[in-house]
């Protein structure tokens, strides 16, 4: 880890020739992390693909049971964080600590209100008797492959969901520097780092959303 003193007066680690050398060298890292992390989803959307074909009357039941108004609700949220997080990574280039700041707060509360609605989601499925397939008590249920549809969705979703959590825990983590102004022109890589994985978050819900909620 990169020693940063206080004030944004940034000393690359030793081990880079210089503060670009560490940005170029943290950015083709983090995009090496995002590639894997696509080959991390892509088996779900394999498995979505194949699964959809096979049983398409389960999943054109099984997403009646989804609210779409409430995943539209989180499509807006998580596109509203990705223009907040750009704000920050824009106050971070340009040395406008308190615009960084704004920019990630922002940020973190729309995550936030993403997993509160995900949380009603879920306890209100969980209170129907919907679940993964060896839970799934749902009455009604014309055709027997629709918890298959609903074991991926709270997969592919649960996966997700973690994520989010865990672009929240690096927000605070940079949220934190900010605040002690840590982060200017020269020196900006944590925030840009942590946006770019937060990009990546929300780019994987504007796939699971269609997917999922407006499979019909």
């Amino acid at each position: 880890m990169a020693e940063v003193a206080v004030h944004g007066h940034h000393h690359h680690a030793h081990h880079f020739e210089s503060s670009e050398h560490e940005f170029v060298s943290c950015k083709q890292g983090m995009w090496l992390f995002l590639l894997q992390e696509v080959l991390f989803f892509s088996p779900l959307f394999v498995a979505y693909a194949i699964f959809r074909s096979l049983y398409p009357g389960a999943f054109m039941e099984g997403h009646q049971y989804l609210d779409w108004r409430m995943g539209g609700l989180n499509t807006l949220v998580l596109i509203s964080s990705s223009l907040s997080m750009a704000l920050a990574v824009s106050g971070a280039q340009r040395s406008q600590t308190k615009r960084t700041v704004i920019g990630l707060s922002l940020t973190l509360f729309f995550a936030l209100c993403f997993l509160v609605v995900k949380y009603f989601e879920y306890s209100h499925k969980l209170h129907l008797g919907i679940s993964t397939a060896g839970f799934f008590s749902l009455p009604g249920i014309h055709d027997p492959k629709t918890p298959l549809f609903f074991s991926l969705y709270f997969v592919m979703t649960g996966l997700h969901g973690i994520h989010v959590i865990g672009g929240m825990i690096a927000i605070i983590w940079v949220l934190r520097r900010a605040r002690r102004n840590e982060f200017n022109a020269q020196y900006n890589t944590p925030v840009e780092m942590v946006g770019l994985y937060w990009h990546f978050v929300d780019l994987v819900w504007i796939y699971l959303f269609p997917m999922l909620y407006l499979v019909g």
